[in-house]
């Protein structure tokens, strides 16, 4: 049974940085693309970033580009989101999702399987 859990969320002052870990487990995802997601509070869940599980392209939503960086370690089946210069609008649940597709997606129905969720938020 595939299993996902994202970890290392928290609380952390507008500017500061956090990174989020992502492990899955249940096969091997060799070929597997992963997906980053958030929900903040009243709103849809919404794209993140994006990355192939080997190889690939990574890409990442405008409100995050150039703050966010999608990395793995293929030999721990995990993969981390760094947050950097993080703002207050980026406080959310913040959701891993695992496609078993080699190329990521912006869209939710893409992907197979969900952690529960962690909670990020970032305070002035």
């Amino acid at each position: 049974q595939v299993q996902v859990v994202e970890s290392g969320g928290g609380l952390v002052q507008a500017g500061g940085s956090l990174r989020l870990s992502c492990a899955a487990s249940g096969r091997t995802f060799r070929t597997d693309a992963m997906g980053w997601f958030r929900q903040a509070p009243g709103k849809e869940r919404e794209f993140v970033g994006a990355s192939a599980w080997t190889g690939g392209g990574t890409y990442y939503a405008d409100s995050v580009k150039g703050r966010f960086t999608i990395s793995r370690d293929n030999a721990k089946n995990t993969v981390y989101l760094q947050m950097n210069s993080l703002k207050p609008e980026d406080t959310a649940v913040y959701y891993c999702a695992v496609r078993g597709l080699r190329h990521g997606s912006l869209f939710e129905s893409d992907y197979d399987y969900w952690g529960q969720g962690t909670q990020v938020t970032v305070f002035s």
